[in-house]
């Protein structure tokens, strides 16, 4: 596949410096990738069962380089969108201090590295997972869902649900009902986190003409689909805490699972019920609510390996 658009001339004209590899690891997203490999790690770590320190940093460092090319071919296939967005203009493709097929190239090595020796260091159920999250993020996501339906970050919130689950399979080699639930959990998580920041770029995501829900639906029905999701979040976070046998999570896991999502909640509100809009000031909540997002899911799931490791 090629992208259906290109570079902006002033910027496709100019020969390109030698790729750096500072600009190789923003292609990654390493922001993004950190709450990925957090995620992943507290899946394997909340596992019943232990790994052996060696292939569980393996299964990890997978995680990210799979997470990192994923990321390497979204930028890669949106250059011309990323240029033409303040957020996202001063990204290496679209500032061109790297070529397409340069971060094409290595996106493509780093995803094809992570599943096989995923494959053969820890299991090809683990790896076929792990190809699935890249194919849905970088193809079903980036490519088909994102510049067609409001739905985008709906269906496509399925890619950031699987760290969880990798790390999970990692250690215990099959599928049960807790790494599906984590999935899900972040899932239904990841609606109202990237509705929140749509709501304060949506000219941004106008002017390149991405169908996110803001632009497409208006801010009202974006403020009740968050509020919506939020409420679905608060009983599904807290479904470990009744999981049976080898999987319950304890106490501390379920006090944390119903104060966090309680606050999350409530932020929430205060975005679902704001109808004025158009100053800074008017965006806070919505600043808020995708700020305590971030916070929301690295507490959610610290907590879920404090209670594996602390049990009351």
């Amino acid at each position: 596949m090629t992208p259906t658009n290109s570079i902006p001339p002033s910027r496709a004209a100019a020969a390109p410096a030698p790729a750096d590899w500072r600009d190789l690891f923003a292609l990654t997203k390493p922001r993004v990738m950190s709450l990925v490999i957090f995620t992943g790690l507290c899946g394997m770590l909340a596992a019943p069962v232990g790994i052996h320190p060696v292939l569980g940093f393996t299964a990890i460092l997978c995680i990210a380089m799979g997470a990192g090319g994923a990321a390497a071919l979204n930028q890669w296939w949106e250059a011309d969108l990323d240029a033409g967005m303040k957020r996202t203009a001063n990204r290496p493709l679209p500032q061109g201090r790297l070529d397409r097929t340069t971060a094409r190239d290595f996106a493509g090595v780093l995803c094809a590295a992570s599943v096989f020796l995923m494959g053969f260091a820890i299991s090809w159920l683990a790896a076929a997972i792990l190809a699935i999250s890249i194919v849905y993020y970088a193809v079903v996501y980036t490519i088909w869902l994102k510049p067609r339906t409001p739905q985008n970050i709906v269906i496509g919130g399925g890619a950031g649900a699987f760290p969880p689950l990798i790390g999970w399979i990692a250690a215990t080699g099959h599928i049960t009902p807790m790494p599906v639930v984590l999935f899900a959990i972040i899932f239904f998580w990841t609606p109202p986190h990237f509705w929140a920041l749509a709501l304060f770029v949506k000219t941004d995501y106008a002017k390149v003409g991405i169908p996110m829900m803001p632009v497409v639906a208006g801010e009202r029905a974006t403020r009740r689909q968050i509020l919506i999701y939020a409420i679905l979040l608060l009983p599904l976070s807290a479904l470990p805490w009744w999981l049976p046998g080898d999987e319950h999570a304890g106490a501390i896991y379920g006090v944390c699972a119903l104060l966090l999502s309680g606050v999350f909640l409530a932020l929430s509100i205060r975005v679902g019920l704001r109808t004025r809009t158009g100053d800074d000031d008017a965006m806070k909540p919505e600043k808020q609510l995708f700020a305590y997002s971030v916070l929301y899911l690295f507490a959610l799931f610290a907590a879920l390996v404090v209670d594996r490791y602390i049990p009351l």
